[in-house]
């Protein structure tokens, strides 16, 4: 059950990218641009929404107070040092490493939680499955982008991805208890580096002016983050 539910919610990476591919040819090209930053602050709404909601609860739940603000912390420069490095090489994965890094955690839970209490993990894999939409769909116009400065990119790597949620779900499901403080430290690490890109590179792209979308967007995606939360 642990590896069909995170296999699921995985499958939802490539159908992301798959539509930011698709040409909107029905909008005229302000609604085209309207909806590319919408999409763009609801996926980084849902990663807030993961990362207090659920990674930061669920590490901390498994460390004492130091370590987990210690691993945080590690998670923010450890990422902060990838990013420069990326950018360095004139690379476009911000988007791409957030959504792995709010994936595999998650279906780490995942696998933690469903032995105990199978609705909750049913609901985990409901909320990483919409959250993985948006975010696929951003982290292929991001590399999108890069493509069309020379870089080659392909829906095959997003495809590629789907099976290390099922991965990490038996990693989750399968550990002893004497490991919960490493599951706690991969999720606070994950947390700081989610935090720092999202302010680094995803919350940068998404302001245009005389609109509403994008700013509601951030909040309607960590609504939906919310409402998993409540209902489990």
């Amino acid at each position: 059950m642990a590896l069909g539910l995170a296999t699921l919610a995985g499958l939802s990476i490539p159908l992301g990218g798959y539509l930011a591919l698709w040409r909107f040819n029905i909008l005229p090209g302000w609604a085209q641009t309207e909806f590319r930053h919408g999409v763009m602050a609801f996926g980084a709404g849902a990663l807030l929404a993961a990362v207090a909601l659920v990674l930061i609860p669920e590490g901390s739940d498994r460390l004492e107070p130091l370590p987990a603000l210690a691993w945080f912390l590690a998670g923010g420069a450890g990422f902060a040092w990838l990013d420069r490095l990326i950018a360095g090489s004139g690379g476009r994965m911000a988007q791409f490493l957030a959504m792995m890094m709010d994936y595999l955690p998650e279906a780490l839970a995942l696998g933690a939680v469903i032995t105990g209490d199978l609705s909750a993990a049913v609901l985990v894999a409901a909320l990483i499955c919409l959250q993985n939409l948006p975010e696929g769909f951003n982290a292929m116009r991001e590399m999108k982008g890069a493509a069309e400065d020379g870089q080659a990119t392909s829906l095959w790597l997003f495809a590629a991805m789907v099976p290390l949620g099922p991965l990490a779900a038996w990693i989750g499901l399968t550990l002893p208890p004497s490991m919960d403080a490493g599951v706690g430290a991969v999720m606070l690490l994950a947390s700081g580096g989610i935090l720092y890109l999202m302010f680094q590179d995803i919350a940068p792209q998404v302001p245009l002016e005389n609109t509403l979308l994008p700013p509601l967007g951030a909040v309607f995606g960590f609504a939906l983050g919310l409402a998993g939360h409540l209902m489990i």
